[in-house]
């Protein structure tokens, strides 16, 4: 609306009415569901009841041998024997378009038409950075690079096109954002979340809920999110996937929670629980974490899933039950609606054995069939079952590719660019060297095709390596690369190259990393580059050239024995399908590259102190009782990115000097660019509070904003503070924003401001 309109009475009186028609219609709407999912639960036996709890894989109904064709027998076992209410999974590698409508329909035309109630089929897949289980699909960068970019619109939208061809699949239940906090580097998963901040993790997956699920999960474009996994899964002790964590109930509390408070506002429809357990208690088997904390405390609705056969590990893994079905009553009574179970059809025999004895009311399956079926309503699988073919012409992968290249143009992040020996020049000769030169599934890793996105005939033959994108822009006279496709054959690792070919080239582009992985397989024991990488870049400086290292890795790995050496470095992430185009782009300077860390990128593999650190965490090495009082110590900050122009923060200000709980301060600083390149740049706030009743953490994200700038223009970025903002958890476990005085800084400039 322009500033200067004016609204009639007339109008608003319509405005309002429309609003109540809405309103009300959407109550009649919830209050229909409500009554079909009565209905239809009055009517269902023991069997059937306990069948909407059970997930089963698609390897259960398939042939033998066979990796698309469904076996009528085992469909029907599961259908019509077992009564079971969700499928999930590929088996081995993404299936056409065609595939999926052939599967779909051969799952709902038993379910809906077979079974006495015709319950349909709920169908669950992992596409976490796109469509990755629909064969072509345009993949995005992972969300520790979507989060680089500081653009929540990227991630709106990379989550949309996502959801409209996971619909168009068929499927309509898709297992992502991951919320948990990446703050354990060791962690094989840390490429599937949004970095370490707790601000930055919150608005981001919010984004991706409500993007996937749109205003009516209904519509075709619509799939059901899930936040995951609930909760502490990010943190093992020892780094290792599925391993136990020891958390505080301040860090839960204070870092934890919030990301899943902001994604249960967001309305996110499903929560899939975490495999691991915290301070001894597996979370899929503990009652307080899955109905006092995610549904008392929360205000979580929806369903809750386990992950990958977590209800018999409370037996096999866990020892908390001493049989499995000990363990499949653990599991339900703590609140669990669905078991993930996967390869079998234990949980089911077992539970509908626990009702029929005693042991488990009958009541309690209605809670979470209440749920399940509520929420295929909700997803108009009573109403149509099927691919739908409008759901078909949403499809358009040439946006897909567009916002692909654009994300992963601004999630390239330059770390560092000594006498600005980037960009390179357009007619510079170039030894291009390292495992990821040549290498398409190191650019994509996780959940990319396959699981561990590692077969690279599974990939489109569009996709592109950084060898073939860098010789387009070159020419490939001008690039030279011995760089395989095979990760770790010993020709990517050749300390000679540069010896013997790098007389007649002016730079040698490094390309490090790691190659692809996912969970478990992706298990490391030392953040430090293997030795072999090491090697090869302390020969590549040996060669007397200019040298620019090219990072494409999940996970932040140890570069200090050889970085300093190197005269530019430029973090990649995991950017996929038009990753290697836009690392090209960016080293030729064809784009001004604006993606900033999302992570405290460490120095050495036992220097872990985050952003966000206590004043009391960082001490001066080797000088006892010293402490740096707020100097980061790692190799590069949270926030750290550079540009090929320059940008200058003047006038910071807030409005107020003092304010109270009523209060909402207006915080204003002026942004210039200073050099003589367009460039987009990320804004950031954060918040110092310098005296508090817990000891305060020297700064916390409050805010960003991401800006474009032409050369000499200026803006004023603008930021919104509530007293609850600053709120943090105290000793007795309470959110309080305590009076004192607080700092707000933005880029190097700060203003003090009281609150009373």
């Amino acid at each position: 609306m322009k500033p200067n309109h004016k609204i009639t009475f007339p109008t608003m009186v319509v405005m309002l009415l429309l609003c109540f028609c809405f309103s009300s219609h959407g109550q009649q709407k919830v209050a229909d569901t409500d009554k079909k999912v009565d209905e239809l639960l009055s009517k269902m036996s023991i069997e059937e009841k306990v069948g909407q709890m059970t997930q089963v894989t698609i390897d259960l109904i398939l042939k033998n041998n066979s990796t698309t064709e469904i076996d009528s027998d085992k469909l029907n076992q599961a259908l019509l024997e077992k009564h079971v209410g969700s499928i999930l999974n590929v088996k081995g590698h993404a299936y056409t378009m065609e595939t999926w409508h052939k599967i779909q329909k051969g799952i709902q035309d038993v379910a809906t038409k077979k079974t006495e109630h015709k319950i349909p089929v709920l169908y669950g897949i992992d596409a976490i950075h796109g469509a990755n289980y629909i064969e072509g699909a345009v993949l995005y960068p992972h969300n520790i690079g979507m989060a680089a970019t500081r653009n929540p619109e990227l991630v709106k939208e990379s989550a949309r096109l996502t959801a409209i061809e996971t619909r168009a699949s068929g499927i309509r239940w898709n297992f992502d954002p991951v919320l948990g906090l990446g703050r354990q580097p060791l962690w094989s998963r840390f490429e599937e979340t949004f970095g370490e901040d707790v601000y930055l993790v919150s608005e981001m997956g919010s984004a991706a809920i409500k993007a996937y699920q749109g205003d009516d999960l209904s519509a075709y474009s619509s799939v059901a999110a899930c936040l995951k996994h609930f909760l502490g899964y990010s943190l093992p002790a020892s780094g290792k996937d599925r391993t136990p964590a020891y958390i505080t109930d301040y860090t839960i509390n204070e870092y934890l929670l919030p990301p899943f408070q902001a994604a249960v506002d967001a309305k996110a429809a499903t929560a899939m629980i975490n495999s691991a357990e915290i301070n001894g208690v597996p979370v899929h088997g503990s009652k307080y974490y899955l109905t006092e904390v995610l549904r008392n405390q929360l205000g979580f609705k929806g369903v809750a899933v386990s992950d990958w056969e977590d209800v018999i590990r409370l037996h096999t893994r866990h020892h908390i039950a001493s049989t499995p079905k000990e363990a499949v009553r653990i599991a339900v009574e703590a609140g669990l609606d669905m078991s993930m179970v996967p390869m079998d059809y234990s949980f089911y025999d077992l539970l509908v054995e626990l009702v029929k004895e005693g042991t488990i009311k009958e009541s309690r399956l209605d809670l979470s069939v209440r749920r399940i079926l509520k929420l295929k309503y909700e997803l108009g699988l009573f109403d149509n079952a099927y691919p739908e073919k409008e759901a078909m012409k949403l499809v358009d992968r040439k946006k897909e590719e567009e916002v692909a290249k654009t994300a992963a143009l601004e999630s390239m992040t330059l770390l560092k660019n000594e006498n600005s020996v980037l960009p390179l020049p357009k007619n510079a000769k170039v030894l291009l060297a390292g495992p990821a030169a040549n290498d398409v599934t190191s650019l994509h890793s996780s959940w990319s095709y396959v699981w561990q996105g590692s077969d690279v005939s599974q990939y489109p033959k569009s996709t592109k390596t950084i060898k073939a994108a860098l010789e387009e822009k070159l020419g490939a006279a001008n690039v030279t690369c011995q760089s395989t496709a095979d990760y770790a054959a010993k020709a990517n690792y050749d300390v000679n190259q540069f010896k013997n070919k790098a007389a007649g080239y002016d730079y040698i582009v490094l390309c490090l990393g790691e190659k692809a992985y996912a969970e478990s397989p992706g298990s490391i024991n030392d953040l430090t580059l293997p030795e072999e990488q090491i090697e090869l870049a302390q020969a590549a400086i040996a060669s007397g050239k200019k040298v620019i290292l090219v990072l494409v890795e999940g996970r932040p790995r140890i570069v200090s024995s050889f970085v300093d050496d190197i005269l530019a470095v430029l973090m990649a992430y995991r950017p996929s399908t038009k990753g290697a185009e836009a690392i090209a782009d960016v080293l030729v300077g064809d784009y001004n590259p604006n993606g900033i860390l999302p992570y405290s990128y460490p120095r050495y593999t036992g220097d872990l102190i985050k952003y966000d650190f206590k004043y009391s965490e960082a001490i001066k090495e080797d000088v006892p009782n010293e402490y740096t009082l707020g100097e980061f110590s790692g190799q590069w900050p949270f926030g750290h990115g550079l540009s090929y122009t320059t940008f200058e923060v003047s006038d910071l200000k807030s409005d107020k000097t003092t304010f109270t709980q009523s209060d909402v301060l207006n915080i204003t600083a002026k942004v210039k660019n200073t050099g003589k390149r367009e460039g987009k740049v990320a804004i950031e706030l954060y918040s110092s509070d310098l005296y508090a009743s817990i000891t305060p953490n020297n700064k916390r994200l409050k805010g960003f904003e991401k800006i474009s700038l032409k050369p000499g223009e200026e803006k004023t970025v603008s930021f919104k503070i509530d007293p609850k903002d600053l709120a943090f958890v105290n000793a007795e476990g309470k959110k309080v924003t305590e009076p004192g005085e607080f700092v707000f800084t933005v880029k190097d400039k700060k203003v003090k401001v009281t609150y009373k």
